[in-house]
């Protein structure tokens, strides 16, 4: 099982810690919930390092991105960054991952740790036209400090107008006494805050210093339960639960990522779906019964007709009422309908919702 560079950080401050993607990983310290109000109300600090991150150089970089991702990567511009997907040819989704112009012949891909291999081989098989590719995962630390006051604590150890870096832009700079961090407005709890990139060396003094930054505003370590949390309060979905290699993006909502104003794989299944429809469409509900719906709970209707799968579910630390998600047929994914989870032996019934759940 791999570590990352914090590891035994983790295991001196208590965390509970569990095999994740190939890592050794803190699930949480203190409890999910308290971790989950100290990212909406303050700042907390995420350990993320399991992700991959690869590096694509030359002047056929963006063609290669182009080619392999359903967003227009054009329109991005030196220090910004956009969410995308790599489909597969069957119609469904080889990952979902974020998109960094550092400049006009180099770009960073930041991708799910469990999909690393397997994206790097996709990747490096539709790469014609040699552009020099590097995996820098397991150099990589990677922070997420997120939350209302998270620009304050890092405010404090760079000369950065953080301020000035709107949602999904970056800088690259000196903070915490770490050089070339790529300090990027971008995160998965909607709480605000940041994602920080630097080598694995600098681990220890960075988590330390943000620590020391944060003191005032009652930092604390938070892990990746809460995350989950955080993220499905937002309606973010997450690879392996809510999207897969046979979901498609328009099945899943994500077609304000897929742009058929250029070719890239499957483009002509995917742009039939989007007119034509789809059979099942991804959807938010709270649950007006008690119960809390889980992964691979079945949906159905009031006669007790199968229409579709749970793909996340918890208990809303926030609004204190059970949330999840879930594919349905087409005609039930209307905000307002009426849906029944089959939690054991009982048919518990909920209601679609829009998402986000948790609105600031």
């Amino acid at each position: 099982m791999k570590q990352t560079a914090l590891s035994d950080v983790h295991i001196a401050l208590g965390a509970k810690m569990v095999p994740f993607a190939g890592y050794n990983m803190p699930i949480q310290y203190e409890g999910i919930n308290t971790e989950h109000e100290t990212v909406r109300k303050g700042v907390g600090v995420f350990d993320v390092s399991h992700m991959g991150e690869f590096i694509l150089k030359g002047e056929h970089a963006l063609d290669l991105i182009q080619r392999v991702t359903s967003n227009d990567a054009s329109k991005l511009t030196d220090g910004k960054a956009q969410y995308s997907c790599l489909p597969n040819n069957e119609g469904g989704i080889v990952d979902d991952l974020l998109v960094y112009r550092i400049d006009e012949n180099t770009y960073m891909l930041v991708v799910n740790a469990s999909n690393i291999e397997k994206d790097w081989n996709w990747i490096m098989k539709h790469n014609t036209k040699n552009v020099e590719m590097h995996d820098i995962s397991d150099k990589t630390t990677l922070l997420a400090v997120q939350g209302p006051k998270a620009l304050e604590t890092l405010q404090k150890l760079t000369d950065i107008n953080l301020s000035e870096i709107s949602y999904y832009s970056f800088r690259k700079g000196t903070l915490a006494g770490a050089p070339n961090v790529l300090i990027s407005a971008t995160g998965y709890t909607g709480a605000g805050g940041f994602e920080i990139y630097f080598e694995n060396g600098y681990a220890r003094q960075v988590w330390d210093k943000v620590f020391e930054a944060g003191a005032a505003f009652g930092i604390k370590p938070i892990g990746l339960g809460a995350r989950d949390t955080l993220r499905l309060e937002m309606g973010f979905c997450l690879y392996g639960n809510d999207i897969n290699d046979h979901t498609s993006p328009i099945e899943a909502g994500l077609g304000w990522i897929t742009k058929f104003t250029k070719d890239f794989i499957n483009a002509g299944n995917l742009q039939l779906q989007k007119e034509k429809g789809v059979s099942r469409k991804l959807v938010g509900f709270e649950m007006i019964d008690r119960g809390i719906p889980r992964h691979d709970y079945i949906i159905e209707d009031g006669s007790g007709k199968n229409i579709g799968v749970v793909t996340s579910g918890t208990q809303s630390p926030t609004l204190q009422k059970p949330i999840g998600m879930g594919y349905v047929s087409p005609g039930y994914a209307a905000e307002g309908s009426e849906i029944f989870i089959a939690i054991r032996d009982k048919k518990l019934k909920a209601k679609v919702v829009k998402t986000p759940f948790y609105k600031n």
